[in-house]
């Protein structure tokens, strides 16, 4: 195992420490989540900056809407893990599948290379993707059996697993698709074995609120 695995996969059972106490103590999620959301945000609009950087009209809009978009956004994130906090097993369940998501992606990706999945992340592959949806079911049946009066339905639980894995992994595709244009590797180096705050939270920003959304259609589904 690499000395970069090794890090990104102590820094993810951390930050997994972290959100069983941010979900078991509300200020602590308060603070950590408006904390995490500002950095985040610095670190994506210094990507904008570097892909818009002329100082024409043009490149000066785009830079404010991306700044704009990129701000509201990331305020309804907060917005919805603050005022949701009832949902808090399913929010929850969905980062919990966010952080495995990417562990698998890693993991299975470094052990069986093979084709790779995509040219906007070269690191990518196909074996990889596969290790994401894997690695992401190991927390079905533990969700199922340990919190049995929140998620009671199976198929449901596994349905909202594959679609919170497959968005989490166009999130991370997504960012690496900026942090490319900007031509960076990372967007900052706060996290070991990581990068920055935005390089571990790139798919939970995008799996969160769609998380939620299938959760709550498929509660309307029965």
């Amino acid at each position: 195992m690499s000395l970069e695995l090794k890090k990104r996969i102590g820094t993810s059972f951390f930050l997994i420490i972290l959100l069983i106490l941010m979900f078991n103590y509300s200020f602590l999620l308060v603070i950590l989540t408006i904390i995490i959301a500002l950095i985040s945000w610095v670190e994506f609009y210094a990507l904008i900056s570097k892909i818009f950087k002329k100082n024409n009209l043009k490149e000066k809009i785009k830079r404010s809407l991306a700044k704009v978009f990129s701000l509201i956004y990331l305020s309804t994130i907060v917005f919805i893990l603050i005022t949701n906090y009832e949902l808090k097993d399913y929010i929850f369940f969905t980062l919990l599948i966010s952080i495995f998501s990417d562990i698998g992606g890693l993991s299975v990706g470094k052990i069986f290379k093979g084709k790779k999945l995509t040219k906007i992340s070269p690191n990518k592959t196909i074996s990889g993707s596969i290790g994401s949806f894997v690695i992401s079911l190991f927390l079905v049946p533990i969700f199922y059996y340990l919190v049995p009066e929140k998620f009671a339905n199976f198929y449901h639980l596994l349905l909202l697993a594959l679609s919170t894995s497959f968005i989490c992994q166009l999130g991370d595709l997504f960012i690496s698709y900026i942090k490319r244009k900007a031509k960076v590797k990372n967007t900052g180096d706060l996290l070991p074995g990581h990068g920055g705050i935005l390089d571990r939270i790139d798919g939970m920003i995008f799996a969160i609120p769609i998380g939620i959304l299938i959760f709550e259609l498929l509660k309307i589904i029965g």
